[in-house]
């Protein structure tokens, strides 16, 4: 699944394409990313005429900002993609959902083999109550300033393990498996320690791992894992799993300590991380 750091270039990438273009015509073959409607109408007439004014992201949420007041809301989901096409003639990827069609040319492209994203256009005042998650949605570790102190008080206060505590989108906003895996990593630290149990070098340290990470994830422009369902607004791989510490690097060498990486399954997921120099 997309996690920040790739909601985020999507975000930027969108934020240079398509704001201040003019919907033309919007299509959709697959209802189930249009499924809060009964029918393919109600979506399209919501769209069809307005001229995207801004783009924002809301953990993992992507949000286009429409001249009057709506959003379209766009959750990729486990596979969703956003793809760029420079006209009508480019061919459709399988798995294309939605097709919108600017007026000024070039369409925006909604891909997603496994339909679990979705696409709604509500107001954005009161968001809130169409996508009850942002409701409850934690900081944003790109945005919210926090001096490291009050960042460790905000952990404690979890009284979980690591790795569930940054992945809880209700106190960071964002975080999934690739990312939680190497923040711990980079700030030596085991996914299963208690948050309330940090000394206060470890605070500073996983303070520093989560926007030194992060922010690294958006400059290589996101992970793009063996099966390629990430890809940016251009289709193009991204490049931070090339810089990956621990995560799917399991019987590799940790590039710290020099001994091997393992794997252990952790809620049903695979967590990685080095038993020797993450304490």
């Amino acid at each position: 699944m997309p996690e920040l750091p790739e909601v985020e270039v999507m975000r930027r990438d969108l934020e240079k394409e398509v704001v201040g273009k003019k919907v033309k015509s919007v299509e959709v073959t697959g209802m189930r990313t249009i499924r809060r409607y009964k029918q393919r109408k109600q979506f399209t007439s919501a769209l069809e005429g307005a001229k995207i004014t801004g783009i924002e992201r809301r953990g993992k949420y992507l949000l286009l900002k429409l001249e009057g007041g709506d959003v379209l809301v766009v959750h990729l989901g486990m596979s969703g993609q956003l793809r760029r096409a420079a006209g009508t003639k480019e061919t459709l990827a399988k798995h294309t959902h939605v097709v919108i069609t600017f007026t000024q040319g070039g369409q925006l492209r909604f891909i997603d083999p496994r339909t679990f994203g979705e696409m709604f256009v509500t107001q954005l005042d009161g968001i809130e109550a169409a996508v009850d998650e942002l409701a409850h949605l934690g900081m944003d570790p790109l945005s919210t300033v926090l001096s490291w102190d009050y960042f460790g008080e905000l952990v404690a206060r979890q009284h979980a393990k690591l790795k569930p505590t940054l992945m809880d989108q209700k106190f960071i906003a964002g975080i999934g498996n690739i990312y939680s895996d190497e923040i711990l990593h980079h700030a030596g630290l085991r996914w299963d320690r208690m948050s309330d149990e940090l000394r206060p070098e470890e605070v500073r340290r996983l303070y520093r791992a989560v926007g030194e990470v992060l922010q690294d994830g958006v400059k290589y422009r996101g992970s793009s894992l063996a099966d390629e369902q990430y890809v940016d607004l251009f289709g193009r791989k991204g490049g931070y799993q090339d810089h990956h510490q621990v995560y799917a690097r399991e019987g590799l060498a940790c590039n710290r300590c020099r001994r091997g990486i393992i794997r252990e399954k952790v809620g049903g997921r695979s967590t990685f991380f080095c038993p020797f120099c993450q304490v």
